[in-house]
């Protein structure tokens, strides 16, 4: 399904660039000095607040999908749980 006319030569990178089209619309809004571009969406996370900002604009993305999207991937050995399959590839080699 194509959501906007952008082309990747990496498959990796095509992914990367989807999920955007998923993070809340404050995630995506750049105005200027706006302080919402370095804060976490989610009211209730640390991050929100602006004394606990974070960078940039792909800080604040990694933050909220590892901390605030649903958690899909799961260690076949202990059952933690992430929302980036590559942490959980990551994980599962402490137990090799």
């Amino acid at each position: 399904m194509r959501i906007c006319n952008k082309g990747f030569q990496r498959d990796q990178n095509l992914k990367l660039h989807q999920r955007g089209h998923s993070l809340p619309w404050k995630l995506k809004q750049r105005n200027g000095n706006d302080i919402r571009k370095r804060v976490c969406p989610k009211l209730s996370c640390v991050h929100n607040d602006p004394k606990h900002a974070l960078d940039d604009l792909t800080r604040i993305k990694k933050h909220f999908n590892r901390k605030h999207v649903e958690k899909k991937w799961k260690c076949d050995r202990c059952s933690k749980k992430y929302t980036i399959q590559s942490d959980c590839k990551a994980h599962m080699k402490i137990h090799n």
